[in-house]
C-alpha cells in the first residue's frame, strides 16, 4: 500500500539536501515536485526543482482545487503541492515524499491524515542561522525573516509523528528511509 511522507522544518534545516542524500541510496524514493511562484535560483530546473509558476497560474490553479496545500511563505511568495503530483504516484501504488512547510503540513493533515508526518529539525538555533546565512541565497532581511518563521516553526514540532535531527545529511536520510521502511 503506498503511502505519503510530509517532511517539514524550518527554512535552512536542510529538507533538499536530506531528501538528495535519501534518493542517492534509495533512487526508488519519489519527491512531489513543489510549484512556486518565486524566482528560480542559480542552477534550479522548471519541473525538477520546482514547477515555476507566474502569479495567474498559481491563481487559476487554486480556483480549480489544483493544490492539496498551499501557502504564502515568508510574506514573499507562494507555494504549493499540486494534487496531480501526488495522484501520479499513489495511482501507481508508489510511495511520495512532500518537502513542506508547516502551514502546508497542517492543510495537508486535513486532507490526508493518513500520511507520515516527519519534522526534520537542525541541532540547534545557532547551527540553523549558520545554514541558512552559508546558502548565500537570501540577503540579511530575509535570513531574518527566515530565522523568525523557523522560531514558530520549531516550536510546532510536537505535532508531528517523528522529528529527525539533521546532525548531517547522510544519517538524517538513513532515519528517513527507516521511517519508510525501505532502510
Amino acid at each position: 500500500m503506498s503511502r505519503l511522507y510530509v517532511l517539514v522544518g524550518p527554512s535552512g534545516v536542510g529538507k533538499g539536501t536530506v531528501v538528495k542524500a535519501l534518493r542517492k541510496a534509495h533512487p526508488q524514493v519519489n519527491v512531489a515536485v513543489s510549484a512556486t511562484t518565486r524566482s528560480p535560483r542559480p542552477g534550479e530546473r522548471d519541473g525538477v526543482d520546482y514547477h515555476f509558476l507566474t502569479e495567474s497560474q498559481f491563481d487559476e490553479l487554486v480556483d480549480r482545487d489544483g493544490f492539496v496545500e498551499w501557502a504564502l511563505v515568508h510574506g514573499q511568495a507562494r507555494y504549493g503541492t499540486l494534487r496531480s503530483e501526488i495522484a501520479k504516484y499513489l495511482a501507481r501504488d508508489e510511495d511520495v515524499i512532500l518537502e513542506i512547510d508547516l502551514a502546508g503540513a497542517r492543510q495537508v493533515r486535513h486532507t490526508n491524515p493518513d500520511a507520515c508526518f516527519i519534522f526534520l529539525q537542525a541541532p540547534s538555533q545557532q547551527i540553523l542561522q549558520e545554514r541558512l546565512r552559508g546558502r548565500g541565497t537570501e540577503g540579511e532581511a530575509e535570513v531574518a525573516r527566515r530565522l523568525q518563521t523557523a522560531k514558530i516553526e520549531m516550536a510546532a514540532a510536537g505535532e508531528f509523528e517523528h522529528i529527525v535531527i539533521n546532525n548531517h545529511p547522510d544519517q538524517a536520510a538513513s532515519e528517513l528511509a527507516a521511517l519508510m521502511g525501505i532502510a
